[in-house]
C-alpha cells in the first residue's frame, strides 16, 4: 500500500504554515513534505514534527530570490556561490528534522543564456552536492517540471534527468517522480513509472490538467496506485495537489490510506 505524505506548501492553505503540521496528523498522514519553512527555525520544525508524530518524507533546496522569480539556482553559473551556501542551509534542517531527502530545485533560465553553460554548471553544483549530502546522510532528488507550472525551468524533460542521473553516478542522487509533470511533459506515466523506477527515490501525484486531487482529472490514480505497489514501490508519495475546495474535503480519495502509511 502507498505511503502518502502531505505537502504543506500545496494543503492547508487556511491554516498558518506551523498549524498545517497538526492538521495534515488529524486527517491521518503520517509523513509531510513541503517546498520551503525556512522562514522557521529548523529547531521549530523540527518540533512540530516530533508533536505531531510526523516524519519529514522531502523538502526543496532554497529556491533563491522567490520575489525576483527565481525558482532554484543549481543551474545559473552567476548564482554558483549562493547554492552552495544554500545546499549548506538546507542540510542543516535535513539534520534538525531528520528529512532523508533533498529536492534540489534547478533554476530558470536566463534570457540569452548559452545552455550548454548552464548544463555544465548544473553537472558541477550536483556533483559538489551529492558530495555534501553524502557526507550528511541526504539523499538529493532532481524533479523535471513542467514549463507550463513554471515557464523557462531548466528541467523539463525526465530523459534528459535520467541522463545527467547516469552520468553523474552519485549513489544518493535520484529522480523525482511527479506523475503531474510527467503527464503534462510527456504522457505515458505508466510506462514511464515501470522504466525508470530503478532511478526514483520520491513519488508525487496531483491530477492534470488543473492540477487538482488525484481522483479528479486525467490520470486514473487507482490504477496507477496500485502500480507502485506491484513495482514494489517503496518510498514516500507527496500529495502535491491543489484542492478544488478546502483540503478536508478533497480527501475521499485518500480514506483507503489514511492511518497507514507508517513503515
Amino acid at each position: 500500500m502507498p505511503r502518502f505524505a502531505a505537502n504543506l506548501t500545496f494543503l492547508f492553505q487556511n491554516l498558518a504554515f506551523m498549524d498545517r503540521f497538526a492538521a495534515a496528523a488529524e486527517q491521518g498522514f503520517m509523513a509531510v513534505e513541503f517546498m520551503s519553512a525556512y522562514e522557521h527555525a529548523p529547531a521549530a520544525v523540527a518540533a512540530a514534527l516530533r508533536d505531531n508524530g510526523l516524519r519529514m518524507a522531502l523538502m526543496n533546496s532554497p529556491a533563491g530570490d522567490l520575489q525576483a522569480g527565481e525558482r532554484g539556482l543549481a543551474a545559473l553559473p552567476e548564482r554558483r556561490r549562493d547554492f552552495r551556501t544554500s545546499i549548506g542551509r538546507a542540510l542543516d534542517y535535513c539534520a534538525a528534522t531528520g528529512c532523508p531527502l533533498l529536492h534540489v530545485m534547478a533554476g530558470i533560465v536566463p534570457e540569452k543564456a548559452e545552455r550548454r553553460l548552464l548544463q555544465a554548471c548544473y553537472m558541477d553544483n550536483l556533483a559538489w552536492a551529492a558530495e555534501q549530502a553524502r557526507q550528511a546522510g541526504v539523499a538529493l532528488t532532481i524533479e523535471p517540471i513542467n514549463g507550463r507550472d513554471i515557464p523557462g525551468y531548466f528541467l523539463q524533460d525526465y530523459d534528459y534527468a535520467e541522463t545527467v542521473l547516469k552520468e553523474l553516478k552519485a549513489p544518493n542522487l535520484h529522480l523525482q517522480f511527479d506523475m503531474y509533470h510527467v503527464q503534462v511533459l510527456h504522457g505515458d506515466v505508466s510506462m514511464r513509472l515501470e522504466r525508470q523506477l530503478p532511478l526514483i527515490a520520491h513519488v508525487q501525484v496531483a491530477n492534470p490538467p488543473d492540477r487538482a486531487e488525484p481522483d479528479i482529472g486525467e490520470l486514473n490514480y487507482d490504477y496507477l496506485f496500485r502500480k507502485l505497489d506491484a513495482l514494489g514501490y517503496a518510498g514516500w508519495v507527496g500529495a502535491e495537489y491543489k484542492p478544488t475546495d478546502r483540503t478536508e474535503t478533497s480527501l475521499n480519495w485518500f480514506k483507503p490510506y489514511r492511518g497507514k502509511s507508517s513503515v
